[in-house]
């Protein structure tokens, strides 16, 4: 019964995933539903394997008995999870540990790491207290208004604690890269970030400022790894580039927070959970 309720929440996550992803609608409206898509999946799957852990290796579930396979498998899986944690966990404290090495300088009203490379960056690195990491070519190259409205993109990462949500969100690309649309709906949602700092940015210097500076850094390679880094250069490839100067040029439309109705469809994936009562 265990390892039918496993296939179940496989058969679910994969039907979800293979849904389309074509961008449609607001950004708050492509937000959640890009969301939903990446994260309920891999949430559902993960609630069933700790329901199956819970109820253990042996016992009845409605008239029919359980067996040790399938508890193994979510042991497995949970495992898999742990350690996918601990490896990203780890590059992400290198990554903060290299920013920290970098000496603390004032840019603007500002206080940053300076990395001494040629190349145009500028980005947040770290969890929840990220700190302000430029280039020595960065400030050497652009114009004090260009670079203001740098810093006032990155201060918008900061502002949204994009960081330390899109490690968690990293995580589950990392466990979840199995299924379909993986790849494409992380693309999405870095896209959206992204738009979103862009509109915070916005509303305090000149958007087509902006939108210069973005284009003359994203013309550089990228410095640092996108574990723990949000950079005003991320998924600036394509058409998601032309998406972010196109919003930028477009007259500026309010970002709306999401609301906790839109958090409401995420608990179907607790429904596992329920199995356990009927476990005996």
């Amino acid at each position: 019964m265990h390892l039918i309720m496993i296939l179940n929440s496989l058969a679910v996550a994969w039907w979800l995933r293979s849904a389309g992803n074509q961008p449609q609608g607001n950004w708050n409206l492509r937000w959640q539903r890009s969301l939903f898509l990446f994260l309920f999946p891999p949430l559902l799957i993960f609630m069933t394997a700790i329901a199956v852990l819970f109820m253990g290796p042996q016992g009845q579930m409605g008239g029919m008995y359980t067996g040790s396979v399938s508890y193994v498998v979510a042991l497995i899986y949970m495992a898999f999870f742990a350690i996918s944690c601990i490896k990203l966990a780890f590059q992400g404290w290198q990554s903060v540990e290299s920013a920290r090495n970098c000496p603390l300088v004032n840019v603007g009203d500002r206080r940053a790491r300076l990395l001494q490379t040629s190349a145009l960056f500028a980005g947040q690195i770290g969890f929840w207290q990220p700190e302000l990491v430029v280039s020595q070519g960065l400030v050497q190259t652009l114009s004090p208004a260009h670079l203001e409205s740098v810093l006032a993109h990155e201060q918008g990462h900061h502002y949204y604690r994009d960081t330390f949500w899109f490690f968690w969100l990293g995580w589950v690309r990392s466990c979840t890269a199995w299924l379909p649309n993986t790849e494409p709906l992380w693309e999405e949602l870095l896209a959206l970030r992204e738009l979103r700092a862009d509109g915070y940015a916005a509303l305090q210097v000149d958007p087509l400022v902006l939108a210069e500076s973005l284009l003359l850094v994203v013309s550089s390679s990228p410095v640092l790894s996108e574990i723990c880094c949000a950079a005003l250069g991320s998924s600036g490839a394509g058409d998601r580039l032309e998406q972010r100067i196109e919003a930028l040029l477009a007259p500026p439309k309010p970002i709306q927070e999401p609301q906790l109705q839109s958090w409401h469809g995420f608990l179907l994936a607790l429904l596992p959970l329920v199995a356990v009562i009927f476990h005996s």
